[in-house]
């Protein structure tokens, strides 16, 4: 669940958990081979948006530390500091993604790790258009999420309490698909964060491209 979210309240989260988020999720194999089957695909020098950058580890990190150019999006001025120092080479904002410009065309792909979660549906889908928009023809979106028909639910995540909207999987691929994106592949895992609080979850990655290459 990254720190990409609309207003104040995940903020606050996300700047709670600060590095024990990272701590908890880094044992994830699905994440590390979704950033493989993206670095296979990416030409050399390629730009990278990253909504929802959180600490900057692994995702940032991998693909800079491959040579490519990455703008790092968190609403967590916590995140945003502990990434800026983590990955110098990379550059990090502190914005809402919902808000800020996303001028068409403009990146080779763009990394959604858990970052949805805290929005409602409406904004998940106009965010997924805006952001298969600002791709280049034949571009990459990476999108992980917990799919779970919910919405507005109130829970707890690392201790922290969360209020989630999600959908379910095929409800997941269908928004990626009305946005003009092809899935190229999809994982479905069940993953336990490594935090004290933290339960087992259901995790979807989608490896997506851009129609109109």
């Amino acid at each position: 669940m990254g720190g990409e979210v609309h207003g104040s309240p995940a903020a606050a989260v996300f700047d709670a958990l600060g590095s024990d988020y990272e701590k908890a999720f880094a044992s994830s194999a699905a994440h590390r081979a979704s950033l493989t089957w993206l670095l296979e695909r990416l030409s050399p020098g390629s730009t990278v948006l990253d909504v929802g950058s959180g600490t900057g580890r692994p995702t940032a990190a991998t693909l800079a530390g491959a040579g490519h150019t990455v703008l790092g999006v968190d609403v967590s001025p916590v995140m945003v500091e502990i990434a800026s120092r983590q990955v110098p080479e990379a550059e990090f904002r502190c914005d809402d993604v919902l808000r800020m410009p996303l001028p068409e065309g403009s990146y080779d792909a763009v990394c959604v790790y858990f970052s949805l979660l805290q929005m409602t549906r409406a904004e998940q889908r106009e965010l997924v258009r805006r952001l298969t928009a600002a791709l280049r023809p034949g571009g990459l979106l990476v999108l992980a999420t917990v799919p779970l028909d919910v919405e507005e639910f109130d829970g707890a995540f690392m201790g922290q309490p969360v209020r989630v909207t999600s959908f379910a999987a095929q409800d997941v691929i269908g928004m990626v698909r009305e946005a003009g994106l092809t899935v190229e592949r999809e994982e479905s895992t069940m993953f336990t964060p490594s935090h004290p609080e933290a339960r087992p979850e259901p995790h979807l990655f989608l490896h997506c491209r851009r129609g109109d290459a």
